[in-house]
């Protein structure tokens, strides 16, 4: 009993052990402020205050500025305060949560017809291009100016719309049209941790105080996800054609919460989802997460707590699962309220060859657009040859111009910027580099549009390259690059970067959701920056071509706006669960998804559901739904009280007598945790219950592919069938196995599956099966 209690109150003593290191850093600290957010509980502001500011103002925060006042999604405020400040205030009755204001990171045009969409059929044409649905775009802000944001032949601004498009540095209400219906900045919370810590304020030489775009990536991913259709788009001649947004006549609404060369801040993305919600958007693109690899429980983690007042709302909340693969457990946004996107390639490749004097020819990646080689051979240099990391990795001043000028540098990635490592080079004199993955990247590569003739190559071409210049008594190379080459096989691939589940917050849910085209992505570009983004780069050009979890999530968040279009009445786990249980795990060799880090077939681990398939998901057959109670049960059943379950939920919350199992949270996909502990027979049961979205009159049947030997799930019922009057059934699944004779692969996990199909539709759901105690 008393282990049981323990449990139950770990969020509480987290929180007081939070509040403790605060005090302590007050004590041992010089005072210095720094900026809180505050979680209030806003039924208890006396009748006297007209308005919530007004009670914060004269409760809370006497002595110093309040940044942010939070109204829907999160009752609170944020403030710039001494620790000391802090501590007061957080033994305040009203006040159910505090944390430290921290600064997140972006996870930084044929993928559309790659998805399945195709224009004179299908989601496309049923959904009318996503018309009149409004996605926003948490990011960098917007280029407005660019033609991915025309208005042309878009209706009038739907009547619902209540957002603003702020005024600012170069921005005005001219620059919003009947696309681009909305741009609101936030920087508050920014400005205040310059004011307080090591960070640079806002610098208004590179940077605009306005919703407009300094950095590009936020130009980028809202042009993904709903761009209008560009014609003859390039970027410096590379992928030539068409450049759509995946809901090309969505209205987009930016929200500028991140700022050049400096990041993201919590309280201001908690603004911005406040803003976005009153305002009324349809659908939220946020490709931003964590840059410490650390996953926050819910309620200290404001974008989980800020998407969930936005998904309680009837908002899709779509957000990137990060850059940190191909390592397990590295998948960060993983409240099972937000759909998390991994990244795969699409079918579109930009080879460069590295040739060797000794006639070997070695395949690369490259968007070098410059005066080219020629097939002129350099002599071929490793700086790494010293010992000195720094040398190796190409840092700022660690080159030798005596050592690299006039020749071709192999530099190895890690520590600084791709672009970045190819400056330094070309400052020293060098003619060229050869950019070399570490054990780490394996073989995963990304086209960079590089400022001298320069190409990725992985790991083992990397250790080759190496190899011949230390074996050879005058090593020579040449760089050739290839253009575009469609119909690349196999694709799509697990991008290598990819953040990789398990869930390192709750296992029981499987992170990633699914995976969307992240590789090698053309999109608008601001006319702030060039491609690489570095300063010292003074070409322009109207399209880019990026990579990452950021290019893969506002594909998703697109097709979110088509299918809301098409499905005005679904929630937003419904959506996801069209997705999610539509897509596909096969490439275009139609052989298992391939990792591109290993070579080796991927996982769920890896991929979650699959790849987004949007040919099928307008019509899934049938949906996995989720309530707000059930996402309520969920918490109460990983342990939290009805306090901590307020600070994400804001209403008060009662927990069912008997703890629910997290395992039962209607999610499309199952995850059996056998205890380590168990040398027997071990067995776990789930129970989903799925609605039918097709022909009223279905009989769906079961079958499942067993995750391994040994292993036997059980489905109860085994047919489901509905009818006019049955929407819903409900049915129970058993995963059972025999601990002692179960071998787990590589990932610590064996996988299967379960489907239901009409002869019509096929409703597919991972299943994984590991050996781990809950976390």
């Amino acid at each position: 009993m008393g282990e049981q209690v323990l449990k139950l109150n770990l969020p509480q003593l987290a929180f007081s052990i939070v509040i403790f290191f605060i005090f302590f850093h007050s004590v041992i600290s010089d005072e210095a402020s720094k900026t809180f957010i505050f979680r209030v509980d806003s039924q208890s502001k006396p009748s006297v205050f007209p308005t919530h500011y007004h009670w914060y103002t004269s409760e809370f925060a006497q002595q110093t500025h309040i940044l942010h006042v939070y109204n829907t999604v999160f009752h609170g405020f944020s403030a710039l305060l001494t620790p000391q400040q802090v501590a007061s205030i957080s033994h305040h009755p009203s006040v159910l949560a505090v944390f430290e204001d921290r600064r997140r990171q972006l996870h930084t045009t044929r993928s559309p017809q790659f998805l399945g969409l195709r224009n004179q059929r299908g989601l496309w044409s049923e959904s009318d291009y996503g018309s009149d649905v409004i996605v926003g775009v948490f990011d960098t802000g917007v280029w407005p100016e660019h033609r991915s944001f025309s208005d042309l032949n878009l209706g009038p601004i739907p009547r619902r719309w209540k957002g603003a498009c702020e005024t600012g540095v170069r921005f005005s209400p001219k620059n919003c049209n009947r696309k681009l219906i909305g741009a609101r900045f936030f920087s508050k919370g920014h400005e205040a941790g310059a004011a307080s810590g090591p960070l640079n304020p806002i610098n208004d030489t590179v940077e605009f105080r306005s919703p407009r775009d300094a950095d590009g990536h936020g130009t980028h991913t809202a042009s993904t996800a709903a761009g209008r259709y560009a014609f003859q788009a390039n970027m410096s001649g590379y992928a030539s054609g068409v450049a759509k947004g995946v809901a090309p006549k969505a209205r987009l609404a930016v929200y500028k919460v991140c700022w050049k060369n400096s990041g993201c801040f919590d309280s201001d993305i908690l603004a911005a989802f406040d803003a976005a919600v009153v305002d009324g958007v349809d659908v939220i693109s946020i490709s931003i997460g964590g840059g410490d690899g650390i996953a926050s429980p819910y309620y200290l983690d404001p974008i989980a707590i800020g998407s969930y007042g936005a998904v309680s709302r009837g908002v899709f909340v779509s957000s990137s699962a990060g850059n940190d693969g191909p390592s397990g457990m590295s998948v960060t946004n993983l409240s099972p309220w937000l759909t998390t996107v991994g990244a795969g390639t699409i079918d579109r490749d930009f080879p460069a060859q590295v040739t060797l004097g000794d006639g070997r020819k070695l395949s690369g990646v490259s968007l070098y657009s410059g005066a080219a080689l020629s097939g002129k051979m350099y002599q071929l240099v490793y700086p790494g040859k010293s010992g000195v990391l720094g040398d190796s990795l190409c840092m700022e001043n660690s080159l030798d111009s005596n050592l690299v000028k006039g020749k071709i540098v192999v530099c190895d990635r890690g520590s600084s910027p791709r672009v970045a490592k190819g400056l330094v080079v070309k400052k020293a004199g060098g003619v060229g580099m050869i950019l070399a993955n570490g054990i780490s990247n394996g073989e995963g590569l990304v086209g960079d549009a590089h400022l001298l003739p320069a190409c990725a190559v992985g790991s083992s071409e990397g250790d080759a390259i190496k190899k011949y210049i230390s074996t050879s008594a005058n090593p020579t190379a040449t760089i050739d690059f290839k253009g575009t080459i469609l119909g690349i096989k196999p694709a799509p691939v697990i991008a290598s970067f990819s953040a990789r589940g398990p869930n390192g917050l709750n296992p029981q849910i499987l992170k990633p959701d699914l995976i969307a085209p992240g590789v090698n992505i053309i999109a608008a570009w601001t006319d702030a920056v060039g491609p690489t983004g570095l300063d010292s780069d003074t070409r322009r050009t109207e399209f880019n071509i990026l990579s990452g979890t950021s290019m893969a999530c506002p594909h998703v968040s697109g097709a979110a706006a088509l299918l809301k279009s098409a499905h005005p009445e679904w929630s937003p786990a419904a959506i996801r669960s069209a997705m999610m249980t539509t897509t596909t795990v096969l490439d275009n060799r139609n052989q298992v998804m391939t990792d591109e880090a290993t070579g080796n077939s991927s996982t769920p681990y890896d991929f979650g559901a699959g790849h987004l398939n949007l040919g099928r998901a307008m019509d899934p057959g049938l949906v996995y739904d989720i309530t707000n109670n059930d996402y309520v049960n969920f918490l109460c059943s990983i342990g939290y009280g009805p306090k901590v379950i307020q600070v994400i939920t804001r209403a008060p919350a009662s927990c069912p007598v008997r703890k629910p199992s997290p395992g039962n949270l209607n999610y499309p996909s199952f995850v059996a945790m056998f205890p380590v502990s168990s040398k027997g027979v071990a067995s776990m049961t789930f129970i989903r219950t799925v609605t039918n979205v097709g022909s009223a009159n279905s009989v769906y049947r079961v079958s499942v592919e067993a995750p391994a030997r040994g292993v036997t799930v059980t489905v109860k019922p085994p047919r489901l069938v509905f009818s006019e009057a049955v929407k819903k059934r409900s049915y129970v699944v058993t995963v059972a196995g025999d601990t002692r004779n179960l071998k787990m692969g590589q990932s610590g996990a064996v996988f299967g599956s379960l489907t239901w199909t009409d002869g019509k539709h096929v409703v597919r759901s991972p299943i994984v099966v590991t050996q781990m105690e809950p976390l």
